[in-house]
């Protein structure tokens, strides 16, 4: 069986899925479906990036999603990947929602308009440079988790990404302060992101209670195919279920390493990236050499599928 992921934000760059939407129709279609829902101009900001736009986190989630699923529905369209086969679907944060629509658990409209909300309630949940994220390198989740609680550090754990590579959120000054302290604490890197608020944290919990409302609206359609929550690490393919673990997603740590290893569990053993950059690949490869991982960026992958 094969699984397939969705990246999340970071992973986006000017020009990407330029190839796909150049080389085809259903490509094209697309993203003007999308720019129809949202009235955002999608390709100016994908392909052009114009006022940086690509980089605000308002449009940042969108367009990446835009790509993702473009890619996902040239491959179907094409007769390259089967969804039949398919037996889990998920993704980094907003790769969740991607992999709610590719699976066909959401349609698209649903997922354009509510990730468009998503992204500007992210953008503007706190006051602007007060609370932001760091990569923490050298370390596991469980060791950073100690590290804060006997130190009682005013910091959360956002992503579990790997053995080797946990982000943090919190407030700004906090996180400055406790820089040099994490690096006397076996910590080997430690690197501020450029990032606009601290999410994955208690900082977005207003922001998630005004989304659960959206997502409660949500039409869902039943079908056999698993999504893999961030939030409990575990799969689940009923509606009821995939909601409630979804409204909990964005002020709660995206478990990351613990699905990867869900997966690794169970004998799963194709792993399938769909979306801009290789960012995930290379994550699961740091988590465990179990996989035979395949990247879907540009047109010159299609050959390895």
């Amino acid at each position: 069986m094969t699984s397939f992921v969705f990246p999340g934000q970071g992973s986006q760059y000017t020009g990407m899925c330029k190839d796909f939407y150049d080389n085809f129709k259903i490509g094209r279609r697309i993203i003007e479906e999308i720019e129809d829902h949202t009235k955002i101009n999608l390709s100016s900001i994908i392909f052009k990036n114009e006022n940086n736009l690509l980089d605000q986190t308002n449009y940042t989630q969108i367009c990446i999603f835009s790509c993702s699923y473009m890619i996902f529905q040239t491959l179907l369209t094409e007769g390259k990947i089967n969804i039949d086969q398919t037996k889990f679907m998920f993704g980094h944060s907003l790769g969740e929602y991607t992999a709610l629509a590719c699976s066909n658990k959401i349609s698209l409209k649903d997922c354009s308009l509510i990730l468009k909300k998503r992204g500007e309630l992210m953008n503007s949940s706190v006051q602007p440079n007060t609370t932001g994220m760091a990569a923490l390198i050298g370390l596991s989740a469980d060791k950073v988790e100690k590290i804060i609680k006997e130190n009682k550090i005013d910091l959360e754990i956002a992503n579990d990404n790997s053995q080797m590579q946990v982000v943090i959120s919190g407030d700004i000054s906090e996180l400055e302060n406790k820089k040099n302290f994490f690096l006397e604490n076996s910590v080997k890197k430690f690197v501020m992101l450029n990032v606009s608020a601290a999410f994955h944290s208690k900082y977005m919990k207003d922001a998630e209670n005004i989304l659960s409302i959206d997502i409660e609206k949500l039409h869902f359609n039943e079908n056999k195919i698993n999504i893999i929550s961030n939030y409990s690490a575990s799969p689940s393919y009923e509606s009821l279920d995939i909601k409630k673990l979804l409204k909990k997603q964005m002020s709660n740590r995206v478990r990351w390493t613990e699905s990867i290893k869900f997966l690794e569990s169970i004998g799963e053993n194709l792993i399938v990236e769909i979306g801009p950059n290789k960012i995930l690949s290379g994550l699961i490869k740091r988590i465990s050499n179990s996989f035979d991982i395949k990247t879907i960026t540009n047109i010159s992958d299609i050959e390895k599928l």
